[in-house]
């Protein structure tokens, strides 16, 4: 009875295409499909009461879980698409009134569901459910609470309900049989919710999670809490007490002092101490990790930096707020305590920097996404009916272009991030660090570029592709003094620091490109003079006789022979007739007459009769 799995399933099948309207049509086909199969749709009636399901139910028919998760998720999908409509549209006020109470009255159907469920697998004897699926059901049912108390802003009773949800997650994650769903259901849904609700009840950012969940959760008359914890009793130990086990090469000692560049200071506030500790812990298990999941998904490991980042988040705010204790006091800036306390700032904050610019560079790829290649196709799960083979399909341009796109946003948040590193205290004032800075910078811009050319050179606009290439290739030439001797590939996790392999690697790589890319346009060129040459050609000299042939005369091709019946203007009739009445040069004008010597002749005294003209067709 896989029932966190079932709806996971259910949710990333539909939001992946549509959104949650999608996802409660799709649960509203799939319920009707259920029914059906179970014969426990109503017949005749829409509205005629159906027999309640039993335990006997379940154990005969698993699909019975499925009719009521689904009546379930139905319920909670138009909640959220309430929600998320009223949330995205700015010119409403919020979800209030009616919304508010149809949304808190869907989600409350959706938990008297879930809480069937749980009734109906509690009776094992009857049911047939294991403990695991008992709590599976448990942990979906305190979720939709704690759901419905978030949506009515009962902060202390939602942290109550996702504390027991999040213990139970936990327990089943940490079960014989692992699962990520679990963990991933947690970071996506659980845990910020929880952190959103502290935040609300004003607790510290520098509380842990775990924290929250020993503090807020109902462990009194709470049978599912106690199976929980029987199973793990670690479970509740918070960080950095004496029962917890250190992973290894982990150091359980709080640090005493921090380096920055050449200079050394000791951590006096105990909260930052702590804080920094929570963070070394954390890298230590990010590099085991890395280490034992080489050849995972980019996006695993990506996902991975998170559990380094929260807490080198909170180091930040911990250093943050003993600057701010210590200002309300009046301690002067030259104070030695407050410059101690600003080279740590500037020590955790460039930490959090490096962990962020790390992330990226894992989501870009191989040697920081210098390289691009093809992703495979995902097979289908389902074989074709003719159980034909089907013929691997390569990549498609747009799927590439979104690759590229994800690339040039990765790109992008570095160098910001890089830029922001200026202005950490005492930072402008060491040339030398600024300096590596702008190296590292050029590094990723030359990166970006090649992002880019190669969009363009997809489009098949190759002059676009070859001056960036050639930016690219200007701008990667600067890291290659800056760089630190060495291969990244032996240092194990990826942070802020440009080795001098990756930058050689992509200045090479560059070069190839710009020769590549010069030869494709050179060729380019060719094709469309020859292009040119061949049209002109084509058309006889005959048709050509205002243009000067710089080639000479193609004696071959003087006219088209033989020849095309081609229509031909005439000259009009009206032509004809305007000649009467035009003054063209070297006609004499009308009365006058030229002499033989050259001279005007006299006019004639008395003019003839004129005789009546014969009128022609246009009666003139």
């Amino acid at each position: 009875m896989d029932i966190t799995r079932f709806i996971v399933n259910q949710r990333d099948k539909a939001l992946l295409v549509g959104d949650y309207g999608s996802y409660r049509k799709q649960s509203s086909r799939r319920l009707l499909v259920v029914r059906k199969k179970l014969n426990y749709s109503s017949k005749g009636r829409k509205y005629s009461p159906k027999p309640p399901i039993t335990a006997e139910d379940i154990a005969s028919n698993h699909e019975f879980i499925h009719l009521l998760l689904l009546t379930a998720e139905r319920a909670w999908a138009l909640a959220m698409y309430m929600k998320s409509t009223h949330t995205a549209d700015s010119s409403a006020q919020g979800t209030t009134g009616s919304t508010k109470r149809h949304i808190v009255s869907r989600l409350q159907k959706a938990s008297g569901y879930a809480a069937q469920l749980v009734n109906l697998l509690q009776e094992t004897g009857r049911s047939g459910a294991s403990t695991e699926s008992v709590l599976e059901a448990r942990a979906y049912q305190q979720s939709l609470q704690g759901a419905i108390k978030f949506e009515k802003r009962s902060w202390e009773q939602c942290l109550q309900s996702y504390s027991e949800t999040r213990l139970l997650y936990l327990a089943l994650a940490q079960s014989a049989k692992p699962d990520d769903v679990f963990k991933d259901l947690l970071a996506s849904t659980i845990d910020p919710s929880m952190r959103y609700a502290a935040y609300q009840l004003k607790l510290p950012r520098t509380i842990s999670i775990e924290t929250i969940v020993a503090r807020y959760l109902q462990r009194a008359d709470n049978s599912y809490v106690a199976k929980a914890l029987k199973s793990h009793p670690d479970l509740l130990q918070e960080p950095g007490s004496a029962a917890k086990k250190s992973a290894p090469g982990e150091s359980a000692d709080t640090p005493k002092t921090i380096n920055w560049r050449s200079r050394t200071v000791n951590l006096e506030d105990a909260t930052t101490a702590q804080a920094l500790a929570s963070v070394s812990a954390a890298e230590s298990k990010l590099a085991s990790f890395l280490a034992a999941n080489q050849d995972s998904d980019r996006r695993v490991k990506a996902a991975a930096f998170d559990d380094v980042l929260i807490p080198s988040q909170d180091a930040v705010d911990a250093v943050k707020t003993a600057i701010d204790e210590l200002t309300a006091e009046g301690v002067a800036q030259g104070d030695p305590r407050m410059q101690s306390l600003q080279i740590t700032r500037t020590a955790v904050n460039y930490n959090l920097v490096e962990w962020r610019v790390g992330r990226n560079r894992v989501l870009c790829g191989q040697q920081d996404g210098a390289t691009f290649e093809s992703e495979p196709m995902k097979k289908p799960k389902r074989p074709r009916a003719d159980e034909e083979a089907r013929v691997a399909q390569e990549e498609s341009i747009g799927r590439k272009l979104r690759r590229l796109k994800e690339r040039v946003v990765l790109y992008d948040s570095t160098l910001q991030s890089l830029d922001s590193v200026k202005e950490f205290p005492g930072v402008a004032a060491d040339q030398a660090f600024v300096n590596e800075l702008e190296a590292k910078k050029a590094y990723f811009s030359s990166l970006r570029c090649l992002a880019i050319a190669r969009s363009h050179a997809l489009h098949g606009d190759k002059r676009n592709a070859l001056a960036l290439l050639a930016r690219a290739a200007d701008i990667s030439s600067l890291p290659l003094s800056l760089t630190i001797p060495g291969d990244s590939t032996s240092e194990g996790v990826p942070k802020l620091e440009v080795y001098q392999a990756q930058a050689s690697f992509l200045n090479d790589l560059l070069k190839r490109l710009v020769l590549r890319y010069q030869a494709l346009v050179e060729l380019e060129n060719l094709k469309s003079e020859a292009s040119k040459n061949n049209t002109a050609k084509a058309i006889p000299m005959i048709e050509r006789l205002h243009e000067y042939p710089p080639e000479g005369v193609d004696l071959t091709n003087l006219v088209s022979y033989p020849p095309k019946l081609q229509p031909i203007p005439v000259k009009p009739i009206f032509l004809d007739v305007a000649w009467n009445y035009i003054d063209y040069p070297g006609r004499p004008k009308k009365g006058t007459a030229t002499a033989k010597d050259g001279k005007a002749e006299e006019p004639i005294a008395k003019a003839e009769p004129k005789k009546e003209a014969k009128k022609g067709w246009f009666g003139f």
